[in-house]
């Protein structure tokens, strides 16, 4: 069976050449670090730390603000700067806890355990999303634990997990298919066991063959 495809479109330079043979590296965030309490789309999160607090990697500092909207996780121990309006990415200034990085990276205990997905009951699955502060990486942001609660579970019968990437010089979820495959599927066969009715189905752009 052929591609299904349309004519007519843009076409940029693509550019992947530039990264996709390169494995993802993790860079430590140093010095100040500024959390946005508006990283999503609906109501911006509450924060839970005041200025002179200790906070740890892992920990909760904003809770959802709202039904749509996240929590926001602390990427680093340290202490907590300041509370105040920073500039963000769009150029829209926002409310934001500030912290002064220590370098430490001590964690919040039971930071990062392995939990077996089996042993969870639906609520809880979605409960440790909404926790861990997941947003989708498109512009909006949208909360994951909202998408993960549909008013009708019944009416979901696919799952669809993107891996099309298709903007130019992107590269980072090519490389994850790559060097992370089972944490893919571990990761759909999870959303899959919220909806009886669903199969899953992972996308690919046919420039990515290796994937």
């Amino acid at each position: 069976m052929g591609l299904a495809t349309f004519k007519g479109g843009i076409h940029p330079y693509e550019g992947k050449e530039l990264s996709e043979s390169k494995p993802v590296s993790v860079l430590q965030p140093k010095g100040e670090m500024v959390f946005p309490l508006s990283q999503h789309i609906g109501a911006p999160a509450k924060p839970l730390v005041a200025k002179g607090d200790h906070v740890l990697v892992g920990q909760k500092i904003g809770e959802p603000g709202g039904f749509i909207s996240a929590c926001v996780i602390s990427s680093v121990s340290g202490t907590v700067k300041a509370l105040e309006p920073r500039m963000v990415a769009n150029g829209a200034m926002v409310p934001s806890i500030i912290v002064e990085n220590d370098g430490k990276y001590e964690t919040v205990e039971g930071f990062g355990r392995d939990r077996d997905p089996k042993t969870l009951s639906k609520e809880e699955i979605r409960n440790i999303v909404k926790e861990a502060g997941i947003v989708g990486l498109g512009g909006a942001g949208f909360p994951t634990h909202v998408k993960l609660t549909p008013k009708d579970e019944s009416a979901i019968d696919t799952i669809i997990v993107n891996g099309a990437e298709c903007e130019p010089y992107l590269t980072s979820d090519y490389r994850m298919m790559l060097e992370e495959p089972e944490s893919i599927v571990k990761g759909l066969n999870v959303i899959l066991s919220l909806f009886d009715n669903a199969k899953g189905v992972i996308g690919i752009e046919n420039n990515k063959p290796e994937a």
